[in-house]
């Protein structure tokens, strides 16, 4: 889904559009495969507003992923909460930020001219807590950058429950449905040789 930035009027933008399972499946297998999977598309809904020499934008989305329970290896449906800010702007005016950077000549006073590019315009969001990310200036792309924080947003562990028993280390029986009757107590392998010594 792409947005023009000529579509950003002085209110903001607000747009709800549905994520594909295919493009979110996309972004749970590139590079590695993280073990989860969509099967139905998620709702993205993303508010954009205009700064100084670029756009503020929040987004969140919910998609269901399937997985399997790191201890029982059941597939497992949850939902994965994603809510992200990013202040994006565009790559000819981080070219400019950095080479104001490197010229002292173009400050005044220990401040930016008057053109300021960082100076945020009024608005609701919070400049400071947004990620920067740079654009062309004219189009956001939002396919990659719902990508990116979706897999961000991944939990480390996933599991059918709190207080899952997992697998049988020795049957591989599901401790969840039944208990599978191998003996609790178990040898530490390092010390089989010693069951055989005989004490006086």
């Amino acid at each position: 889904m792409v947005i023009q930035v000529e579509e950003i009027r002085e209110a903001g933008l607000t747009v709800k559009e549905p994520v594909s399972a295919a493009l979110l499946n996309e972004a749970l297998s590139a590079g590695h495969d993280t073990g989860f999977r969509a099967r139905v598309p998620a709702e993205l809904t993303v508010a954009l507003r205009r700064v100084s020499h670029g756009v503020l934008l929040h987004g969140e989305l919910n998609p269901t992923l399937t997985a399997l329970c790191k201890r029982c290896l059941d597939e497992i449906e949850i939902v994965v909460p994603v809510s992200f800010d990013l202040n994006l702007v565009p790559e000819s005016v981080i070219k400019k930020q950095l080479e104001r950077e490197g010229d002292p000549k173009k400050k005044r006073d220990g401040r930016e001219n008057d053109d300021d590019l960082g100076a945020p315009e009024d608005g609701s969001f919070d400049l400071e807590n947004a990620d920067q990310e740079a654009f062309d200036g004219k189009k956001i792309d939002l396919d990659p950058i719902v990508c990116e924080q979706v897999m961000l947003a991944l939990p480390m562990d996933a599991v059918c429950r709190e207080d899952c028993k997992g697998l049988c280390g020795r049957c591989g029986q599901n401790l969840n449905d039944k208990q599978c009757g191998c003996e609790e107590s178990r040898v530490d392998l390092r010390l089989t040789a010693l069951k055989d010594i005989k004490l006086n």
